[in-house]
Order: structure tokens, then C-alpha cells, then sequence
């Protein structure tokens, strides 16, 4: 099969190009830079330039090929503190849906698989991602549903906390926030947890997907079906070796900024229903915490209090 792969030189994207590359796949990757692509042709893959802003490069990829996947979205607005971070969040996602929407304009009336990549919005499988105005406003998983009806085989990938020593999901930010801060927090009682996975295993997913899954379903890639957030916090603490303290939640907005609207959300999540219907198993990776311990982010020399 020949598959469009949009963030392919992306952390979760590469992984996903090397799973389908040495699963006898070919692979088209997106890349909006010539380092990206020589990283691209070093893997085995073919390029197709573009970004996603670029919709008329993005229609033609997916029209030229027997499926695609959809790993890419701009994370460049996410800095810690930054009091505009989620209105830079809202247009990312409104341009994430946009890409998408081309993409699946290409694929109408084929019948080919597209995954698109959205958040665990939801326990389990079968429920649908909240919504109102307490929910995060990506768009991806309604666009690509949508599509099932004009003859899309489009599916959803509901990622958590993706995470190895060099990165970790929101985790990643959180560590930046308490470098910047000096402090380690969490809010309340840090009872609220957040749904986690290796790296490693979740490129098959993708594959699997890709393969043998159904038009309209929603998979999730868990692992770990909640992480508490003072565990997180801890994690932290004992990396910068910095204080570690709860916030109240009139403290969240100034302390957390952007990330105050997931800080305090119970976001746990199950994929019994993903490794049913798709025979996925993840493997015995390092869990979060462990990957959170041994983080390359603590290894600088002259961070935290710990210096």
C-alpha cells in the first residue's frame, strides 16, 4: 500500500514512517523543510512537499495514494505561560480541520483509509468526544467522521501522553513550566489522571489501523489508562529536585496559562475495545513515570534548586 503520512518527521510521525516501511508499506511523507526531507529519503521513503497551510499539496498526496495518515499539527503556539497560548490553540486547530477536510475531498467515493489523529476525548471507544465549551476545541475527529458518508473509510486515533525520555505529551510543557517556575505543581488534590503510552507502541496502532480497521471507528492508543497528575508532578520535582506544591483553583489560570484548561482535567481512557477489534497489544515499554525519571530534560547541568 502506498500511504500519505502528514508529520512525518515528526516524533510520532517518523516512528509511524519506520513501522510501515518495514512492514513492506511505501511511504509518501510530508516535509515542509529540505532537512525533513533528506531525513524522509534516508528512511526509504518518497517526499511530497508542503505544509499544512499547502491544501492543493495535501489533496494531490492523498489522490495519489491508497491511504493516509494524518500525524501533523502545529504545536509552535505551545509555550508555558503564554497568556494567548490558547487562542493560539483555537487556530491550530481550526487549520487542522481545514487540512483535513482537503484531504478527504481527495479520498471521496475510494473507500480508502484515512486516520486522522485526535486527543482521548473520551473512556472508552464507542462514546463520542465531549462537547460544549468545557472540552478542547479541536476539530479533527467531527471532520473525519463526517467523511464516512461520502465514501471515506476515515477512522480516529485518539492519542494520549505519547512519551519516551526526550518528550512526553503535555508532560513536555509541564516540565518546561516548572524549570521556568522553580516549582512542580498540580491542582487540588492531583487525584485527576491523564491516559499514557509509549512511543514504541504506537506506531503498530497506526499500522493496524491502516490494515484492518472500519470506517467510523475511534481507537485509542492506551496504555496506561491514568497517570495521576501529582504523580506526574512529583516525577518532576524529584528531576529538578524543586518543591513540589498543589494549586487552588483560582491559582491555575496565573500559574499554568495555556495549559490551565487540561491542568485540573480527568482526561483517563481505556482501549480494552482498541485491542479486541484490532489485535494490538502494547508491549512492556517503560511506563510514563519511569520515562518522566529518566527524562533528558533533567540531565542539563545547573537546573532547578538541585544545581
Amino acid at each position: 500500500m502506498r500511504v500519505f503520512v502528514t508529520g512525518a518527521t515528526g516524533f510520532i510521525g517518523s516512528t509511524v514512517v519506520d513501522d510501515l516501511i518495514h512492514a513492506g508499506h511505501k511511504v509518501l511523507g510530508l516535509s515542509r523543510s529540505d532537512a525533513g526531507a533528506k531525513t524522509l529519503v534516508a528512511q526509504g521513503a518518497e517526499v511530497q512537499r508542503g505544509d499544512l497551510a499547502d491544501l492543493e499539496s495535501l489533496r494531490s498526496a492523498a489522490a495519489a495514494s491508497d491511504g493516509v495518515i494524518h500525524c501533523a499539527f502545529n504545536h509552535d503556539f505551545f509555550t508555558p505561560g503564554a497568556n494567548d497560548g490558547f487562542a493560539g490553540f483555537k487556530t491550530s486547530c481550526a487549520a487542522d480541520g481545514r487540512a483535513i477536510a482537503a484531504m478527504g475531498d481527495a479520498l471521496a467515493g475510494s473507500n480508502r483509509p484515512f486516520i486522522v489523529t485526535a486527543g482521548t476525548a473520551a473512556p472508552t471507544e464507542d462514546e463520542p468526544a465531549a462537547s460544549g465549551p468545557n472540552r478542547p476545541p479541536r476539530v479533527s475527529e467531527e471532520t473525519a467522521l463526517a467523511l464516512v458518508p461520502r465514501g471515506v473509510r476515515a477512522m480516529v486515533m485518539r492519542l494520549p501522553q505519547v512519551h519516551d525520555t526526550e518528550k512526553h505529551g503535555l508532560v513536555t510543557w509541564l516540565i518546561s513550566l516548572a524549570r521556568d517556575k522553580n516549582v512542580s505543581a498540580y491542582v487540588g488534590e492531583g487525584k485527576n489522571r491523564w491516559p499514557a503510552v509509549h512511543l514504541r507502541d504506537v506506531a503498530p496502532l497506526y499500522r493496524l489501523a491502516l490494515e484492518k480497521g472500519t470506517a467510523g471507528a475511534r481507537y485509542h492508543a492506551v496504555a496506561e489508562e491514568g497517570v495521576t497528575a501529582r504523580d506526574i508532578a512529583e516525577a518532576i520535582g524529584r528531576g529538578f529536585k524543586i518543591p513540589v506544591v498543589s494549586k487552588h483553583p483560582e491559582e491555575v489560570g496565573a500559574h499554568f496559562g495555556w495549559m490551565a484548561f487540561f491542568a485540573g482535567a480527568d482526561m483517563s481512557a481505556s482501549s480494552v475495545l482498541t485491542q479486541q477489534r484490532l489485535g494490538w497489544r502494547p508491549t512492556a515499554q517503560p511506563g510514563m513515570i519511569e520515562d518522566i525519571d529518566n527524562a533528558t530534560a533533567f540531565k542539563a547541568v545547573g537546573v532547578g534548586r538541585g544545581k
